[in-house]
């Protein structure tokens, strides 16, 4: 019986991937709080997570099957990455900036935060397939 690597795993390889891309994205927010005009920006988790599952081609859509190369595929071969929003700003600064570097420091430790939880529970999933290969 073959393994299956997505149901093994499930959600959570695509939720590491947003959260690096969310930790870039901060980062870059805290690297530009004296730019004026700078707006922040961030991503909604949720929706690229689930973006990234039905973008996926092991994901709740089934690619088409095609018996000729000229054939159109219906269902994205690859995740294209979260989609990039502007944070509405709870005060903007005078000079048109947007980042909050507190709000942007607390973002940052619970994004990190939660992609150690992730990275934790797929190490802990990957010993258990090794545990289930070698048969002990």
């Amino acid at each position: 019986m073959a393994i299956s690597f997505d149901n093994a795993l499930g959600v959570h390889p695509y939720a590491l991937q947003i959260r690096a891309a969310r930790a870039e994205i901060i980062a870059n927010n805290f690297a530009n709080a004296d730019t004026p005009g700078f707006k922040a920006r961030d991503i909604d988790f949720k929706q690229a997570l689930k973006q990234a599952v039905d973008g996926s081609p092991s994901g709740n859509q089934l690619p088409l099957n095609t018996t000729n190369e000229h054939h159109l595929q219906t269902v994205p071969t690859e995740y294209s990455g979260p989609e990039v929003l502007f944070r509405t700003p709870i005060q903007p600064a005078i000079d048109g900036n947007t980042v909050d570097t507190q709000q942007e420091h607390s973002l940052f430790a619970r994004n990190a935060m939660d992609f150690q939880a992730g990275f934790e529970f797929l190490n802990g999933s990957f010993k258990s397939l090794k545990t289930a290969i070698k048969g002990n």
